[in-house]
């Protein structure tokens, strides 16, 4: 087993984090506080941390990891019937929690506290036995609670951390600001790739919507950002581009395919200021990134992912599995790579699985390359429909909707009945109209339902599963 996943001591007195209320914590004093949270657990057992974009909860995370103690990553906001229901399938030894949040589990015993947080000892017996390389356990549904978790050995995110802070050019000059929950796999990549830099994250938990994270951003000096597509949807409402940024070198997409004329706009406004704009491609169960667009090509390719991470490898497969190797055809995409994670665990009794993928990923995703081998991603390999005989693309009609009408919509259903969500009534009619013009099918294949919001987890996606109690599968 790795014995740690950073190397703290080698940036000594540099300022590793500073929060939004102008507390900074040195390399150094990050090695102390975490290694006395991980003593204070004093063996290698399973911990949930309750996360949160602040300095406590990065601590407890940066001690757990480098301890050898592998945590579960989970919102704090989660419902106290999810959490509880979790604790039961997984029985952790311990919790790190918000200190304010110690009303839910009054009675488990205060062992440590640091930073606003504290370290509660659980009290579960004949807990689970762990694999030796298992480090992490991430959720892919974000904050609805699924007992499925992706098990993430310490080489997988050493790995992955080194490959990012490779592409990227990071160094410790680099002060990233927390725009994503450290729970989810790409915002946690951004705390990985430039803790290995020995960059200052900035750590907030407001929004981009909020003012107070942009005077934070400003006084702070942030270098860059990441974001999923919803994010820059935010972010040209706000008129972003308009902003006076000095500091800001680099800006990453990930989570989702952007609205073309949005990549195009974003990379127009990097090249034309002096900026990077990044788009990646990544799913937690390759830990967190797997390709990513030079910010040079950010342009040119509108629309693609780009190539794979340095030491990764792509490839298409067709229905039969075999590989396709001329462009411009559709197949699913298949990553290689040793930051390809163990498999899944939906119990404590998976916990003691090990690799069961072998740094190979079916990514589910349909997608294909140009003749310059640059990926484009089409959609998800199950996100489709039958509708008569027809094959549609439900990500892509998302995406036509959005582009043409500019509001929020999400497309699920079964074969020969397609429903679309929208949260606008006044666009009933003309979506309908739209969408069989483009499908050329009959309307009645189609039906709308204006909701009051479109279901979403952590990160901004989509939470299809949830919008299927308006219909009969």
């Amino acid at each position: 087993m790795i014995s740690r996943v950073w190397d703290l001591e080698k940036f000594g007195d540099s300022v590793a984090v500073i929060d939004e209320f102008g507390e900074t914590v040195t390399y150094a004093q990050l090695k102390n506080e975490s290694e006395a949270v991980a003593q204070a657990v004093g063996q290698r057992c399973l911990v949930f941390s309750l996360c949160r974009n602040e300095t406590g909860s990065l601590i407890g995370y940066v001690g757990f990891m480098n301890g050898g103690i592998p945590p579960v990553l989970l919102n704090s906001h989660l419902d106290e019937e999810l959490l509880r229901n979790l604790l039961a399938a997984y029985k952790p030894s311990y919790l790190w929690i918000p200190e304010e949040q110690y009303g839910q589990f009054e009675g488990m015993e205060i062992v440590y506290r640091s930073y606003r947080y504290m370290l509660l000892k659980t009290g579960y017996e004949n807990t689970f036995p762990l694999y030796e390389e298992l480090g992490l356990l991430l959720s892919t549904s974000g904050s609805t609670g699924s007992p499925k978790f992706v098990r993430q050995s310490y080489a997988n995110v050493i790995d992955n951390a080194e490959s990012i802070m490779a592409y990227l050019q990071l160094d410790s000059s680099e002060r990233p600001i927390t725009t994503l929950p450290m729970n989810y796999t790409y915002g946690l990549s951004i705390i990985n790739s430039h803790l290995l830099a020995g960059a200052s994250i900035l750590v907030t938990d407001k929004g981009i919507m909020q003012k107070e994270f942009w005077n934070f951003f400003k006084e702070a000096g942030a270098t860059s950002f990441g974001g999923v597509p919803y994010t820059y949807e935010m972010l040209d409402r706000l008129r972003f581009c308009r902003m006076n940024l000095p500091s800001l070198r680099t800006m990453t997409q990930a989570g989702g395919k952007l609205l073309l004329d949005l990549h195009e706009k974003f990379a127009r406004y990097a090249d034309e200021n002096g900026k990077r704009f990044v788009v990646m491609y990544g799913q937690c169960e390759a830990t967190a990134r797997m390709g990513y667009l030079p910010p040079e090509k950010a342009a040119e390719k509108k629309g693609s992912m780009g190539i794979a991470i340095p030491g990764g490898k792509f490839h298409l497969i067709d229905e039969n599995g075999s590989e396709i190797t001329a462009p411009c055809v559709t197949g699913e995409l298949v990553y290689e790579g040793r930051n390809v994670t163990l498999g899944y665990a939906e119990s404590g009794a998976d916990l003691a699985k090990g690799d069961e993928r072998h740094g190979i990923l079916h990514t589910g995703d349909m997608a294909q390359f140009d003749e310059d081998g640059y990926f484009y991603i089409s959609g998800r390999k199950k996100r489709f429909l039958k509708i008569y005989g027809n094959r549609v693309n439900l990500d892509e009609m998302d995406r036509l909707i959005k582009g043409r009408f500019e509001i929020e919509a999400a497309s699920s259903g079964v074969d020969d009945h397609l429903y679309i969500f929208l949260t606008d009534e006044t666009k009933k009619d003309a979506v309908l109209r739209f969408v069989v013009e483009k499908t050329r099918l009959n309307s009645a294949a189609f039906q709308i339902i204006v909701i009051d919001e479109i279901p979403k987890n952590d990160s901004g996606k989509i939470l299809y599963k949830e919008l299927s109690e308006y219909f009969a599968e």
